[in-house]
């Protein structure tokens, strides 16, 4: 990538941060998209709820049933549009993933654990349903940004989620998690105190307290740069897991802020750091085995 490209998307970014409209839409407009992937369609119902949505990405070309991989964004719990997502939709459907890059219900409007509960039942209709759209529906990966890191990472520690819709947890092969917050008591920021202080058990809402030997494996990235949410928070669940005789690898890369890893799996800014490629690779040997 060249330096002025560099500078255009951080200006686009940045820019929208400044004059208050909506930088990751705009981002995601202006960037060019990988090649050998398309929309495949868009709002599927998993739920009721207007949120409960989702979008399908494909490679162009493709044999057999595909891995499925999904997305799930971040947003504080209270924001993000799957629509926005487009530039990591078609990423990974050109690496030959079925991608869904799905919506879930945020707050104000829902409240904890609804947004967890969505991933599980996303991972539900994958099973169920995927196999219409070209893919194998017993081979789902998950990734997640922020606080949609968060949610994948629950939905899948915290047993009951999947158990309570008879979902079998060795579909879920495994986990890559971006920036995610696993570890964060005591509240202390608005965001998490607005989501989680009415809670009585809040050791229940963390996912370290979940970790267990047979979670399948987690691959945990994170910025050394991320002041939105702290690398430890990453480094915290790897050693817990690990600790219970699980399998995690955590990757620091080095000047990477919290947005920063996310649009590193962008087209134009690949080469900032391996966000995709290290995804990629982590699942793809999981495959092989």
């Amino acid at each position: 990538m060249t330096k002025a490209l560099y500078i255009f998307c951080v200006l686009v970014f940045v820019g929208g941060l400044l004059y208050h409209f909506a930088p990751l839409k705009t981002f995601n407009f202006l960037i060019p998209k990988d090649a050998g992937s398309r929309l495949l369609a868009a709002n599927i119902v998993y739920g009721p709820d207007p949120q409960q949505r989702l979008d399908i990405y494909e490679p162009t070309a493709k044999s057999g049933p595909m891995p499925v991989l999904v997305f799930v964004h971040g947003g504080s719990w209270q924001e993000g549009n799957k629509a926005d997502y487009e530039f990591v939709g078609r990423a990974f459907a050109a690496r030959g993933y079925l991608t869904l890059v799905m919506g879930y219900r945020t707050l104000p409007n829902n409240a904890y654990p609804d947004f967890v509960t969505d991933v599980a039942l996303v991972t539900k209709w994958a099973t169920l349903n995927a196999l219409e759209y070209g893919g194998d529906g017993h081979n789902i990966f998950l990734v997640g940004h922020s606080a949609g890191a968060y949610n994948a990472t629950l939905a899948v520690l915290d047993e009951h989620y999947l158990r309570d819709l008879d979902v079998p947890p060795s579909v879920i092969r495994a986990i890559a998690t971006l920036a995610g917050p696993f570890d964060f008591l005591p509240l202390d920021s608005p965001t998490t105190i607005a989501t989680f202080g009415h809670l009585k058990d809040l050791a229940s809402t963390q996912p370290i307290t979940f970790a267990r030997a047979d979670a399948p494996p987690f691959l945990l990235l994170h910025g050394t740069n991320d002041t939105t949410i702290y690398p430890k928070n990453s480094r915290s669940l790897r050693a817990r897991l690990i600790e219970k005789g699980g399998h995690a690898t955590a990757i620091e890369y080095t000047g990477v802020t919290h947005v920063g890893i996310l649009l590193d799996i962008s087209k134009p800014l690949r080469s900032n750091a391996p966000v995709l490629d290290d995804i990629d690779h982590f699942f793809k040997d999981i495959l092989k085995q």
